[in-house]
């Protein structure tokens, strides 16, 4: 991918959708951050089933340690690894009311020390609750950007500065949402739909897979 290309890349994922959010469902910084945590190797649909139940009656680090670690277990088990994320959400509840006043910290070091908070999460609660322009790199982002040439990494450290420094600034908060929504209903892991892809012309793979998409729009 070209700088040209990246423009046209993100001009045309922006078009199409304005106001990319995250589909995970909250109303509080904390419920993100939760739903975020719950998230790992889960779905976004799994954990919004569980939370839509869950955070009308435990929606606070208070109530969540109030409730205690076998009630949260039975309120998430539909979500995979539902015990260690149930435990490391307890510890996170803790340390939030011991050092932060029950409040989420707004930077790095703080998030990441939380228990199952990782450098993805931590990101994620960056960019969505408080509007920094942090690029979190999950499966999807990984995925696209490789494949499209956009940020090849061998890692997601890799990625995600790679990414850094190739998206236009105007497009750097939004950027990990397009990323995310296209890596999950376009540019799938098994059989990416490049033929339906609306930025296939600035994708290194797509302009193989269709060859000719480029020559129209040149």
């Amino acid at each position: 991918m070209t700088d040209a290309d990246i423009e046209a890349f993100f001009a045309t994922l922006a078009a199409a959708n304005p106001q990319p959010a995250s589909e995970l469902e909250y109303t509080s910084v904390f419920e993100l951050l939760a739903a975020v945590l719950l998230s790992a190797q889960a779905t976004d649909a799994s954990v919004n089933k569980a939370t839509r139940k869950l955070f009308t009656y435990a929606n606070t680090p208070q109530a969540l340690l109030a409730l205690g670690e076998d009630r949260l277990c039975e309120a998430i088990r539909t979500i995979g690894l539902y015990r260690t994320k149930a435990r490391h959400l307890l510890q996170t509840c803790r340390i939030l009311v011991e050092r932060h006043g029950g409040e989420v910290p707004r930077d790095h070091a703080s998030l990441q020390a939380l228990p199952g908070v990782g450098r993805k999460t931590a990101n994620v609660v960056l960019n969505v609750a408080f509007g920094e322009p942090t690029c979190a790199v999950d499966t999807h982002v990984f995925r696209v950007a490789n494949r499209t040439g956009l940020a090849p990494g061998a890692d997601p450290l890799a990625v995600e500065q790679r990414l850094e420094q190739r998206v236009p600034a105007r497009y750097r908060l939004d950027a990990h949402h397009w990323l995310i929504l296209h890596g999950r209903y376009v540019c799938t892991a098994r059989t990416p739909r490049c033929t339906a892809c609306s930025v296939r012309n600035w994708c290194d793979t797509g302009r193989k897979v269709v060859p000719h998409a480029a020559d129209s729009t040149r």
